[in-house]
């Protein structure tokens, strides 16, 4: 699933060529991350929403962007929702 992953964030990123392959699987991966240390269980299927939040991680590591800050309170907004929604934390009622 991670190649599906790595498809979607080249295409948000505009790369056509394999030149950025490494750095991109690592930002994926650091994505990832981030998310479980959030509280975040990501499922096999990456769905749409960790699937967004993931690309928006890449876009805003990726290089230099302009819009560093809109990505990273957009990053910050979604892992957020996702660290509190139900079916996609692994913390239970006795642990709050």
């Amino acid at each position: 699933m991670k190649t599906q992953l790595m498809t979607l964030a080249k295409l948000a990123l505009r790369i056509t060529n394999d030149a950025f392959d490494q750095q991109i699987f690592m930002l994926i991966d650091a994505a990832l991350l981030d998310l479980g240390i959030a509280g975040v269980v990501v499922p096999e299927d990456y769905s749409p929403i960790v699937t967004q939040a993931v690309i928006t991680y890449v876009r805003m590591n990726f290089g230099a962007p302009d819009e560093y800050e809109l990505l990273k309170r957009s990053y910050d907004e979604q892992k957020a929702q996702l660290a509190t929604a139900t079916g996609f934390t692994r913390w239970t009622p006795e642990e709050v």
